[in-house]
């Protein structure tokens, strides 16, 4: 990795110049003899590099030298500076000119007034607050104006407790990360520990890095990435290299800590618009002006004692100490207690220890300011929320009213808004089971909504807009910055919502009319599908009945079969009913697809199994009748028209009272008791006579008399003797009205001598009428018998 080579010691600015940002025109009072011994440091130090072979060797090819340092670093003081080594025996002529033009610029400036002094509070405060530069450069160097008067082991004393003090603030930025530094210098000489400190301070990554690095250029990488960060940051720094921090030199990292320590930690302290250190001070002082045996002057002597530890616990936590209760002579014991409560009951880390300020005349000053950072901050935090907290109150006891009406606005709307986009949500995911009633249940809830609910969040929703209104105007009453509700409480959002409310309650709405009108057209064509193939049905068994031809026991046998689909016709019908009673349900008064209804369709299935029954009644009775070979085709007609007629119900059958009637209507009268046992004895014992019964019973009381002579017998009776009958001769012999008609089609007229009795009437010759019935072989029977009538 290439860079620009380290500058020649002969080329050095001074140590002055490379921290003007840190320390201001203030750096310039150092003695002239403490500039020349910084010169010399730094040529040491150069020197030592070189013979070392640390310093990367100059390009043939430039006249410049080349080196991994950054070209911008962070701010640092001039006490990175203080002499390490032996002043060297010669001095450069740059050097002298360079101490001359200070001396000048220091002369300049004593002539001068102090612009501090002419300046009001306010510019200060406000020049104090200009930038995060300034705010560090406000910082005066009076530690570092003393360094150099001291001591070599002064120095090295000073640097051992800040090396310490720095290196545990630094722990305490590194512990989220479970990262612990031991050495300051060798573990931040690769760069990974300082990467980790920034993104720490920072909160932000730095990207990518060698986090194991093996090799010299990757831990330049790593120290490079972190030096431009820091620039990054607003942090201004001039001749801070890589090369520092990778070759270890403790001053300027400890410089570097510093500028970071007074960058994250120190620089946000700010009383009455005061620098960091003048506020940080100042804000000590005011804690401590109450307590007697306390005098806080500056970050050095004045906290030998831990007095004023003690002090700045007991103004804040009085439940914590009992100041009044200390030994004061005890230093050591009130600094170790003071240093034990913070760290115990606050969490004030322990960056010092009680030797690093009780056992020196005057403490390291950077360390205290560190170190009373912390105590700043911790208690600020507390004073922060203390005063927030009465801010809030005096704020809820002023506007009790506002706050009542801000949160019953932001309470209201958050449940209207809830509200509507719960209801949205179900109608979206709203599903019909495919039934009227589901469609027709959902539609009348839909109208309840709309009758009520709806309009009770319209009501809500105007409220909602007045009272936001009320809330404004109130506030604008005291003077208050308007009410802006959140962002997702905005009348606007109510607005979109609400607009979406509406349009999916009119999709809701044709949803679920087109949802009932498809069921009812569902309805229309199951029930004219079922409608139609029952009506097709029926006409084929219609049909098929009319249509019947051949012998009688195959026109039976098929008789039979359509009987038997009788019942399956009748449950296909209950499902017509089932499919009916939803169409009325749905108030369906018409159908399109058919022209059937229900009664129209039961109508007809009706006289389907009236015709088949019928039919069957008939066949079955000609089978009877013509194994019946006794009687003759005019005694089976007579039998089975007298039983048709009293069979009203078309049950193939009579009871005893039908079974009675047609037998008198044949001639056959008996009493009560007899025929009430010739009932039981014809029917077996059951309560009706079938045809076959019937029949056999005609046989049997029929058997032993000339059928021939029996008829004209019974109409000799009927016209009591004469050679023909009346009509009312028959209606005299209870003949029924059909057979009357019947025999009045077919008898042909009388146009013989007749009663006087009888003129005027209709008269039919039952004589010439049973002469053409009979067949020949009881032609000349029938003959005798006229003649004889005659």
């Amino acid at each position: 990795m290439a860079g620009t080579a380290p500058a020649e010691p002969g080329n050095d600015d001074g140590g002055v110049e490379r921290f003007p940002q840190l320390y201001g025109d203030s750096a310039y009072d150092v003695a002239d003899e403490s500039l020349l011994l910084l010169h010399d440091a730094r040529r040491w130090s150069y020197s030592h590099r070189r013979l070392s072979g640390d310093c990367f060797p100059a390009s043939p090819k430039s006249s410049r030298s080349t080196t991994v340092s950054s070209a911008s670093t962070a701010a640092t003081s001039l006490a990175d500076f203080a002499p390490v080594t032996p002043t060297l025996q010669q001095r450069s002529r740059r050097d002298k000119e360079q101490l001359h033009a200070a001396r000048q610029q220091r002369s300049a400036r004593d002539r001068k007034p102090l612009a501090s002094s002419t300046k009001s509070k306010r510019t200060r405060r406000f020049q104090s607050r200009s930038s995060p530069a300034a705010a560090l450069a406000a910082v005066e160097p009076v530690h570092d104006q003393g360094l150099v008067r001291m001591t070599f082991t002064e120095q090295q004393r000073w640097i051992t407790v800040q090396q310490k003090t720095f290196t545990k603030w630094l722990n305490t930025k590194l512990v989220a990360r479970e990262l612990e530094v031991k050495d300051l210098v060798q573990d931040l000489s690769d760069g990974v520990m300082l990467i980790h400190l920034l993104e720490c301070l920072s909160n932000e990554s730095l990207g990518r890095y060698a986090s194991k690095p093996k090799l010299r250029v990757q831990r330049f990488e790593n120290a490079n990435l972190a030096l431009n960060f820091i620039k990054s940051r607003g942090i201004q720094m001039t001749n801070i290299g890589a090369e520092d921090v990778v070759d270890g030199n403790r001053k300027i990292v400890l410089g570097l800590i510093w500028t970071l320590i007074l960058r994250f930690t120190i620089s946000d302290i700010n009383e009455e618009g005061l620098s960091a250190k003048e506020g940080l001070l100042l804000w000590c002082q005011r804690k401590t002006a109450c307590y007697d045996e306390v005098e806080v002057r500056d970050f050095s002597g004045s906290w030998n004692d831990g007095l004023a530890f003690c002090a700045l616990l007991d103004i804040h936590r009085p439940d914590l100490i009992d100041f009044d209760a200390l030994d004061k002579s005890d230093h050591r014991g009130n600094m170790q207690l003071a240093f034990d409560i913070a760290h115990e009951a606050i969490g004030i880390p322990r960056l010092l220890d009680v030797e690093d300020v009780c056992d020196v005349a005057k403490p390291d000053e950077r360390s205290l300011m560190t170190y009373i950072a912390y105590w700043f901050h911790a208690f600020s935090q507390m004073e922060k929320v203390e005063n927030a907290g009465r801010r809030v109150e005096k704020f809820v006891n002023n506007m009790q009213g506002a706050w009542e009406m801000q949160s019953a606005y932001e309470r209201r709307m958050r449940e209207l808004l809830k509200c509507v986009r719960v209801q949205v949500e179900r109608w979206q995911q709203a599903k019909f089971e495919g039934t009227y009633a589901d469609a027709k249940a959902q539609a009348t809830e839909f109208a309840g909504y709309k009758r009520g609910q709806k309009r009770d969040w319209v009501a809500e929703k105007s409220d909602l807009a007045t009272l936001l209104g009320n809330i404004k105007t109130k506030l604008g009453t005291y003077r208050l910055r308007p009410y802006d509700p959140p962002a997702e409480l905005r009348l606007e959002v109510l607005e979109q919502d609400w607009a979406t409310l509406t349009q999916t309650e009119m999709k809701r709405a044709q949803l679920i009319n087109e949802t009932i009108r498809d069921i009812k057209n569902a309805l229309r064509k199951s029930f004219a599908d079922k409608a139609n193939d029952l009506a097709m049905a029926l006409n084929t068994m219609q049909l098929a009945i009319s249509g019947l031809d051949g012998d009688v026991e195959d026109q039976l046998h098929h008789v039979r079969r359509l009987s038997d689909n009788l019942a399956p016709l009748d449950r296909y019908l209950e499902t017509i009913a089932a499919v009916d009673a939803k169409c009325q349900e749905a108030n369906i008064e018409e159908n399109d697809f058919t022209t059937y209804t229900y009664d129209e369709l039961s109508y007809e299935l009706g006289l389907v199994k009236s015709s088949v029954q019928k039919k069957l009644s008939f066949l079955e009775n000609q089978m009877v009748a013509r194994n019946m070979t006794n009687l003759t085709p005019i005694q089976l007609e007579e039998f089975e028209s007298v039983f048709r007629h009293f069979d009203r119900e078309e049950t193939n059958s009579l009871q005893e009272l039908e079974f009675s009637a047609a037998l008198a209507s044949l001639g056959l009268v008996f009493s009560e008791d007899e025929m009430h046992d010739y009932f039981l004895e014809t029917s077996n014992g059951r309560d009706y006579v079938t045809f076959e019964q019937f029949i056999r019973f005609m046989v049997e009381a029929t058997e032993d008399q000339n059928t021939a002579e029996q008829v004209f017998q019974s109409f000799r009776e009927v016209a009591d003797g004469k050679p023909y009958v009346t009509e009312m001769d028959l209606r005299h012999s209870l003949v029924p009205d059909e057979v009357i008609d019947r025999l009045v089609e077919m008898m042909p007229p009388h146009s013989g001598p007749d009663m006087s009795a009888d003129r005027g009437r209709a008269q039919y010759d039952y004589i010439s009428f049973m002469e053409k019935l009979i067949n020949e072989a009881d032609d000349g029977a029938a003959r005798q018998c006229a003649n004889g009538m005659a």
